[in-house]
């Protein structure tokens, strides 16, 4: 079970990963499902959501990084603290009036496996 953990922590900061790059290379295709209405499609709005993009990418990498040279209870630690970032996007959206399903479904579900995979990794220490 332990060595399952760290692997699916790798997954997780790796999809990360992917998501931002998403974000960078093709930022319009990829917004509509953040959860937000669809933004408007001009060069500005395209650099806002790359800033997105790259957020994503550093987290992704950070996260990924302390899994793969430093013990599982500091990569747990990071994992948690960087459940700040689901959660906060699941209640931006849901402030923002849209759909009540996807905060819930994406950014949630996400900060919730974060926070067990979190736990399960300072456990495993």
């Amino acid at each position: 079970m332990h060595s399952v953990i760290p692997l699916l922590a790798a997954l997780m900061a790796v999809g990360i990963i992917v998501i931002g790059g998403f974000y960078l290379v093709s930022p319009g295709r990829i917004s509509g499902s953040f959860g937000l209405k669809a933004p408007a499609s001009d060069a500005d709005t395209r650099a806002w959501l790359r800033l997105k993009g790259i957020r994503d990418v550093a987290a992704g990498l950070v996260a990924l990084a302390m899994i793969l040279t430093v013990d599982s209870r500091a990569a747990g630690i990071v994992l948690l603290v960087e459940t700040v970032i689901p959660f906060g996007d699941m209640f931006i959206i849901l402030g923002s009036g849209g759909s009540r399903l996807r905060p819930f479904s994406i950014h949630g579900v996400t900060c919730a496996v974060m926070l067990v995979v979190g736990v399960l990794l300072i456990r495993a220490a």
